[in-house]
C-alpha cells in the first residue's frame, strides 16, 4: 500500500467538504456512520446516491457532476469494481483528494487520481484513521 500517514494526516486536516459517493438514506449502511464521524469532527459532508436522499440535514446529488460547489474529498463507498468511475468523476469535479473505504481498492483508479495530481487514499476509513493518528 503507497498510502502514508502523511497523505491520510493532510487528507484529513486540509479538508472541508466531503462528498460521500454511496451515501443514502439507509441508517444500517457503513457510509451513515461514516458520514455522521465525519460531521462530528467539523466536516460538511454531501450525499452522493442516486436517490440525492437528504442525510444527516445534507441535501444529496444523485452525481459528482451534479453539485454546484467545490468538494475537496470524495469518499467511496462502492464495490471495488466501480469505484474507478467515482475516482474519474472526482478529477473531473476538481476534487483535491479521493478516499476509497476499507476493501475498496482499485490500483488503475488510484493511479489515474495519483497521475492528476490528487491524493489517493485507498482501503482505509476516516473514521478509524482520525483517532488513531490523533493519539
Amino acid at each position: 500500500m503507497t498510502d502514508t500517514d502523511a497523505a491520510v494526516r493532510r487528507v484529513l486536516q486540509d479538508s472541508t467538504t466531503w462528498a460521500v459517493v454511496g451515501l443514502g438514506a439507509n441508517p444500517a449502511r457503513p457510509a451513515h456512520g461514516v458520514a455522521r464521524f465525519l460531521q462530528s469532527i467539523g466536516k460538511r459532508i454531501v450525499p452522493v446516491h442516486p436517490t440525492a436522499a437528504t442525510v444527516h440535514g445534507e441535501r444529496g446529488y444523485a452525481s459528482l457532476a451534479e453539485i454546484p460547489f467545490p468538494v475537496d474529498v470524495v469518499d467511496v463507498f462502492r464495490r471495488s469494481e466501480q469505484a474507478g468511475e467515482a475516482a474519474d468523476e472526482a478529477v473531473a469535479i476538481g476534487a483535491r483528494a479521493v478516499w476509497f473505504q476499507l476493501g475498496v481498492i482499485d490500483e488503475a483508479a488510484a493511479g489515474r487520481v495519483r497521475a492528476a495530481g490528487l491524493e489517493m487514499i485507498m482501503d482505509r476509513c476516516p473514521a478509524i484513521e482520525y483517532p488513531r493518528l490523533r493519539g
